[in-house]
């Protein structure tokens, strides 16, 4: 049995990936999904780190799962504990030293129509699980937007990419580049958009279990 950490993006919540544990857990995994401490103003990186540090425990067979911002957390997590995997899953990849606020121009993001977060997040997703998920959402604040990232180098655990083909927000030829200049890989692709945990659970737990 594998653990599966699942790591959410920027400002949202564990919720984002109830139904890709059901998936898991039907598949006779273990699933931790935690609520990062991001709407509290004096959390840091190493506060959002020690919040799935805790949740995982003495759990080994860990495969740390990380979404969007949550890149900046997947790696800090495996720095911690042992894990026999991180997957990227639509998601920043830090530089040692880099503020999550630097990212963005760090890497020549365009950005996107964020008048509509359904068409740019989920325009796959159902309207009413769509809707849910915005209204579930949470205002991120605080120090972890403006702190370096500590790692002086990549974790030494096996990584992977996985790029969302349908993604209207991190789009498929600018996470291509940033997957080849920082991790040196070609992701693996599915299609959907950026919340692919919400338009395809199945699927997407069909990768993390290798069935892909």
């Amino acid at each position: 049995m594998t653990t599966f950490a699942l790591i959410h993006g920027g400002g949202s919540s564990a919720w984002d990936w109830h139904l890709v544990a059901a998936e898991l857990r039907e598949r006779g995994h273990d699933v931790v999904a935690v609520d990062l401490p991001i709407d509290k103003e004096s959390s840091g990186l190493s506060d959002y780190t020690d919040a799935v540090v805790e949740a995982v425990g003495e759990r080994r067979d860990l495969v740390v799962v990380a979404h969007s911002w949550g890149g900046f957390v997947g790696p800090l997590v495996c720095a911690r504990v042992p894990a026999d995997r991180l997957v990227l899953v639509a998601a920043m990849i830090p530089a040692p030293g880099e503020p999550p606020s630097d990212w963005w121009g760090n890497t020549g993001f365009s950005g996107g129509d964020m008048d509509d977060e359904i068409a740019l997040f989920m325009h796959d997703v159902p309207k009413k699980l769509a809707e849910e998920a915005l209204a579930r959402g949470r205002d991120q604040v605080g120090r972890a937007e403006r702190e370096p990232w500590p790692l002086e180098s990549w974790p030494d655990v096996p990584t992977s990419f996985l790029l969302c083909r349908d993604d209207r927000f991190f789009t498929p030829a600018f996470m291509r580049e940033v997957v080849r200049d920082r991790l040196g890989v070609v992701p693996d692709e599915i299609d959907g958009s950026h919340m692919v945990m919400l338009s395809r659970p199945r699927e997407l737990a069909d990768y993390l279990t290798g069935r892909s």
